[in-house]
Order: structure tokens, then C-alpha cells, then sequence
């Protein structure tokens, strides 16, 4: 019985268990956000160091929440959310862009979530739990 117990709960938990990906070149950040999300929240998360990666990341899986750097090189953070915004597939994953310097007009025209760096831990874990509700 208490075996049934605990693969009820092992299978509920991972019912709870989002996959959240991070895009951010500034490995020193990308690797803080992960650590934090995975220390500090029941998720997965998984880090893409550019918005190319991050194409390829999606095409095997598929996270439940993208959080997107503006300043990425080759491709910036809004180029990388229209892009994977065209997958059908993709189209309903929430996202949340960070960035010192956010393009507010563009996040009102996509309806984004923009959030300055550096970033409030608490407020930071606090939206994702919005996004992923």
C-alpha cells in the first residue's frame, strides 16, 4: 500500500513538473536563473545560450514556459519569440522577457511579460508561477 502511495505522489508531482526555457548568452546569468529555478521551484529548466540553440532545443522538446533575453547575438529575444510563436505547436507557451534594457512598445504588441535586470528573485519566481498557472 504505501508503495501505491508513493507512486501516486511521484506521479502527481511530476504532473506539477514544467519544463522552463531559459534563453540567455551571459552564461553567469543563465547558469544563476537555472540553479535558482531548480532550487527554488518544482521545475525543470533547461539553458540555451542563443535563440539558434534554443530552435533546435524545441524541436526535440517542448518546454511549458520560455523565458527569453532581448539581447541575444545573431537573433534578438523578440526575433526568437515570433519565431517559435509560428510553431502551432508553440503557439499557447507563455513567455516572459529580461533584459537591462526591454523594448516595452514591442512587449505591449505581443503582450509579453518584460522584466528588468537585475532581477528580484521573489517577483522573478512569482511570475513564473503566474505564467505556468
Amino acid at each position: 500500500m504505501a508503495q501505491n502511495q508513493e507512486q501516486i505522489f511521484s506521479e502527481a508531482q511530476r504532473s506539477r513538473l514544467k519544463t522552463i526555457l531559459i534563453v540567455e548568452d551571459d552564461l553567469d546569468i543563465g547558469e544563476v536563473l537555472t540553479q535558482a529555478i531548480l532550487q527554488e521551484t518544482p521545475h525543470r529548466a533547461i539553458l540555451a545560450a542563443d535563440g539558434f540553440t534554443a530552435l533546435n532545443i524545441v524541436s526535440k522538446t517542448k518546454p511549458d514556459l520560455f523565458i527569453l533575453d532581448y539581447q541575444l547575438p545573431r537573433m534578438n529575444g523578440i526575433e526568437l519569440y515570433d519565431q517559435l510563436h509560428k510553431k502551432e505547436e508553440l503557439k499557447h507557451i507563455p513567455a516572459m522577457m529580461i533584459s537591462a534594457r526591454l523594448p516595452q512598445q514591442e512587449l505591449r504588441q505581443r503582450q509579453l511579460l518584460g522584466m528588468n535586470k537585475p532581477l528580484d528573485l521573489d517577483d522573478f519566481f512569482n511570475a513564473i508561477e503566474r505564467l505556468l498557472a
